[in-house]
């Protein structure tokens, strides 16, 4: 079997997430698998290294595919991108080892989240930046940000309807920047439960705005409840921004 690993961008807005549904004209998966059952005459299923959400974006998601077929790399380049819609492209394929998986063999994740913090909206970024209109408060952000950094149990940050079993999470690190108005939180970790950046974001977010403290953070990780943490961020806001894999 040939294994095939594709690089990919997309823009989350019109979509219900990466993972394939009944429907997959609505999802990320959906429309790549049938691109490539297409170009292969197999049935195709890929392997993504994050399930995106509902009108999340990705810079760098990572999935590959199995196929009997020995493509070239160009053909499958070719090929997605013109059969794709403009808002999903294949920025990169490479043929790798058969025993590459995109899931299995991701050691790090990094997130974007961006928030748009001024009185008035900003048209051109409506979509892809959460609008917050009271001034937020950064060194306190700052602040409450770095109770998040190292190992914890964030059960107080997973969605109620999360799968996983273990809630244990590392988070390497977790920046703020502000320009012009323009706010940019990054988070890198060895993995993210499914809500728990727009949950902690959501935590920053009251915080800024005097709703919570910098050192109720602890509090609310050790609690488990996730009644206490604030509300969600914004799916527009935030973006798969890259993966890191073994031996990278």
């Amino acid at each position: 079997m040939n294994n095939y690993k594709l690089t990919i961008q997309y823009d989350g807005n019109r979509y219900k997430g990466w993972q394939r549904l009944g429907d997959s004209d609505s999802t990320i998966q959906g429309k790549i698998e049938k691109a490539i059952s297409v170009l292969t005459g197999e049935q195709i299923e890929i392997i993504g290294s994050s399930r995106t959400d509902a009108g999340v974006h990705a810079l760098q998601q990572v999935a590959n595919f199995k196929t009997v077929q020995e493509l070239t790399i160009e053909r499958i380049m070719s090929f997605l991108n013109h059969y794709l819609p403009p808002d999903i492209s294949v920025i990169q394929v490479e043929q790798v080892d058969e025993r590459f998986h995109a899931r299995f063999h991701a050691t790090e994740k990094t997130y974007l989240y961006k928030i748009w913090n001024r009185e008035y909206s900003q048209p051109f970024l409506r979509k892809y930046s959460m609008h917050v209109v009271k001034p937020l408060d950064i060194e306190k952000m700052k602040q409450a940000a770095a109770h998040f950094i190292g190992e914890h149990d964030f059960t107080a940050y997973a969605n109620a309807k999360s799968k996983k079993k273990d809630s244990v999470r590392t988070i390497h690190q977790l920046e703020l920047s502000e320009q012009d108005g323009m706010i940019e939180l990054r988070v890198t970790g060895n993995g993210f439960l499914y809500n728990m950046v727009r949950k902690m974001v959501g935590t920053l977010i009251a915080v800024g705005l005097g709703e919570k403290q910098p050192n109720d953070v602890p509090g609310f990780i050790q609690s488990k409840d996730r009644s206490q943490t604030g509300g969600m961020a914004d799916a527009e806001g935030l973006y798969l921004e890259q993966i890191r894999f073994k031996n990278e």
